[in-house]
């Protein structure tokens, strides 16, 4: 947090102490060293996700916090971060969005061993781009992140950013059962065949919707992180017009989005720059309508009495670019992955012998039918083969790029449902969406496809070795929606 902002939080104002503070207390290096060191437990946990007057909803956590630690590192600055297994299966840690080395990439079996009970692992990566970043389990994914198990990595920026406050809201979705615990029944085939499990709670930072307090006149760099399992969400933030710095840890161009809907699927992050634009005292709604007819407040952004700046600033500035290999689209190598299965889907699977529509299986006798996603079967597809589960040795790329070429990637969308395509160890820059160019230069690591969405991007293979390719709605992941490329 900005010490020279002279905030006044109220006691309904914990939202901003807990994203600008509680979580945000820089975790200096144990030792004297150019590496910055960091230790991380998963374990079983608490946390009051129902608020302060209901009983503690039992979780899994990294550092009994809910959401784990946000880790704060430099662009360039190496970092050995221990991950240490409190759990009674194993786990592992995906560092998703930085571009590292493979075998840092946390993926069981296929980069690394898995993390047995009681064992440990040290990740050792320096980070090449400034960003919004996150981290989270990828072994038994859809339930150890289903349990809590996320948190955010923001790397800043080599020469400071200035904004009033620096903010962080991890987004979670929780499906609670009456009595506030986690309701069971992770993997069904109903949510494995369609939009996923989508909950009936959303957190901001493991706590209820609640008051962000705020004053007229400053800037407030939001970064804004959806750490859901399957659940989409389209933010609108009343009385205000946020501007769009950064998508998934890349400065794009500033923009305002599209009719005012910041569109955040499943492991997406957004940077914005938000002046309070509003009227002290007064209090604004931030209200997720991305479902018809399921609206609700996430957040409130109630004024304080006294305005912090009279006069509006400038126009925000980009961010300082990072990094990235530009793609040569002329020489590019071109692949395309087309997403299949799922209900209403009418596609066939590998493994299952094709599928019929739902308004094939109205009024049919289904005892004694499987669904696709039920007892292993798959229900998604790429390009005609499911691989499910969380990755294991072996895995077959579903193509291979030499180092250095770039690849122009085709991603359609053949399915009746939303898909967040995450590549591990790169940023796609987006060239096109249904034939209409992508605008503001916006780089992304996960892509999020409409029903019969067709995308062109493109990235230069520069990172050796086998990464994954995946929705990162992680009931479709673990029923099939999922494959790998290898870089040699």
């Amino acid at each position: 947090m900005n010490s020279g902002s002279n905030l006044f939080l109220s006691r309904r104002g914990f939202l901003g102490v807990a994203a600008g503070t509680a979580l945000s207390l820089p975790m200096r290096p144990t030792r004297a060293s150019a590496v910055d060191e960091r230790t991380l437990r998963a374990a079983p946990g608490q946390a009051q996700l129902t608020g302060p007057d209901r009983a503690p909803t039992p979780t899994w956590a990294y550092n009994d916090t809910v959401p784990g630690p946000v880790l704060r590192l430099r662009q360039g600055q190496p970092v050995r971060i221990t991950v240490e297994n409190g759990l009674t299966e194993d786990t592992t840690v995906h560092w998703h969005g930085i571009r590292l080395a493979n075998a840092m990439d946390g993926v069981p079996g296929l980069t690394q061993p898995p993390i047995a009970p009681g064992a440990s692992f040290t990740y050792e990566f320096t980070p090449p781009d400034a960003g919004t970043f996150w981290y989270h389990p990828h072994a038994d994914s859809l339930v150890q992140l289903g349990r809590g198990l996320a948190g955010a990595l923001i790397v800043e920026e080599a020469e400071p950013v200035a904004f009033d406050r620096d903010l962080i809201w991890v987004l979670q979705d929780w499906r609670l059962a009456a009595d506030g615990r986690i309701a069971g029944g992770f993997g069904s085939a109903m949510d494995a065949a369609m939009s996923g499990r989508v909950g009936n709670l959303v957190t901001v930072n493991g706590t209820a919707p609640a008051d962000q307090s705020v004053r007229a006149g400053e800037r407030i760099r939001l970064r804004l992180a959806n750490a859901a399992l399957a659940r989409m969400m389209a933010l609108r933030f009343e009385g205000h017009r946020p501007v769009i710095l950064a998508i998934d840890g890349q400065p794009c161009d500033p923009h305002e989005p599209e009719d005012g809907r910041l569109v955040l699927a499943p492991a997406m992050r957004v940077d914005i720059a938000l002046d309070m634009q509003g009227k002290p005292g007064g209090r604004y709604q931030v209200v997720d309508d991305f479902y018809d007819g399921l609206a609700y407040t996430l957040a409130t952004l109630a004024y304080d009495k006294a305005p912090l700046r009279v006069h509006p600033l400038d126009p925000p500035t980009a961010l300082p670019r990072n990094p990235l290999p530009e793609p040569d689209l002329a020489n590019a190598v071109r692949q395309e992955i087309v997403l299949q299965g799922g209900m209403m889907g009418g596609g066939k699977l590998a493994g299952v012998g094709g599928m019929m529509g739902m308004s094939g299986m109205m009024g049919m006798n289904m005892k004694g039918m499987t669904m696709p996603g039920m007892n292993g079967t798959p229900a998604w597809a790429i390009n005609g083969v499911s691989m499910t589960g969380d990755g294991h040795a072996g895995m077959a790329p579903h193509f291979t790029l030499r180092r250095g070429v770039t690849c122009h990637l085709t991603i359609r969308n053949e399915t009746a449902w939303w898909h967040p395509m995450h590549v591990h160890g790169f940023s796609l820059l987006l060239l096109s969406r249904n034939g209409s160019p992508v605008p503001h230069r916006q780089w992304q690591d996960t892509v999020l496809l409409a029903p019969k969405d067709t995308v062109e991007c493109a990235f230069v293979a520069d990172n050796p070795g086998d990464w994954m390719l995946h929705c990162h709605v992680a009931d479709h992941q673990v029923a099939g929606l999922m494959t790998v490329f290898r870089v040699t």
